[in-house]
């Protein structure tokens, strides 16, 4: 069974840091291109960062643009989300999301809970 698995939300102050973690489940994310989404209460899901499967090219939401950094680490088979300068408005679920671009197979986690407040 595949799947994703994120870790490291919880509640920080504003102007802190959090670092979130997905680690598949029965694949490996070589070929994936990984993503981070989020969604707060009454608002739609964004996104918030892409990494490309192939240079690690990075994408980043207008929200967060130069306070979060989206990493890859292929022989570690993990993806991370650096959050600096943490806002109120950055509350939300996070969630990782996996696409395999050949085949657009997605695969998508159950999200953990940032909340930013002081």
């Amino acid at each position: 069974q595949v799947q994703l698995v994120e870790s490291g939300g919880g509640l920080v102050q504003p102007g802190r840091s959090l670092r979130l973690s997905c680690v598949p489940s029965g694949f490996s994310i070589n070929r994936y291109v990984m993503s981070w989404y989020r969604q707060a209460p009454g608002k739609e899901r964004e996104l918030v960062a892409r990494i490309s499967n192939i240079g690690g090219r990075p994408n980043y939401g207008d929200a967060v643009k130069g306070r979060f950094t989206i990493s890859r680490d292929n022989a570690k088979n993990t993806v991370l989300l650096q959050m600096n300068s943490l806002k109120p408005e950055d509350t939300a679920v996070y969630s990782c999301h996996a696409r395999d671009p050949y085949t657009n197979f997605g695969v998508e986690g159950q999200g953990t809970q940032v909340t930013v407040s002081s």
